[in-house]
């Protein structure tokens, strides 16, 4: 069995032991995923949307990407690539904590217009 046989397999049958490691002293590791870390932090931002986030937590994986090398069009660009798949309201939803983290005021920015 391949490795990634294997990690589907231990998440299906929910192998604590297996997601505990994941989840333990190295849950920011970008290695256990087997991506690089601008992958690892846009995965992230893509969950963060999903899970509909505080924006402190759009803080933390801003910071993550940026210093992994993603720019603020590929960082936003995360936005546009999970709006298929977790729907508008999430996206738009985000679009302002993700704008904080990014430094810019995307409400302010709406009241000059």
């Amino acid at each position: 069995m391949d490795d990634y046989q294997e990690t589907l397999r231990k998440l299906a049958v929910r192998d604590d032991r297996f997601i505990d490691s994941l989840l333990g002293e190295h849950r920011d590791d970008s290695a256990l995923s087997g991506l690089d870390p601008r992958s690892h932090a846009l995965a992230r931002m893509g969950a963060l949307v999903a899970v509909d986030a505080t924006p402190a937590a759009y803080m933390c994986t801003v910071e993550a990407a940026l210093k992994a090398g993603a720019s603020y069009e590929e960082i936003v660009g995360t936005l546009i690539a999970v709006l298929p798949v977790v729907g508008v309201p999430r996206v738009v939803a985000a679009a302002p904590s993700l704008g904080l983290a990014l430094g810019f005021d995307v409400a302010e920015a709406l009241e000059a217009v």
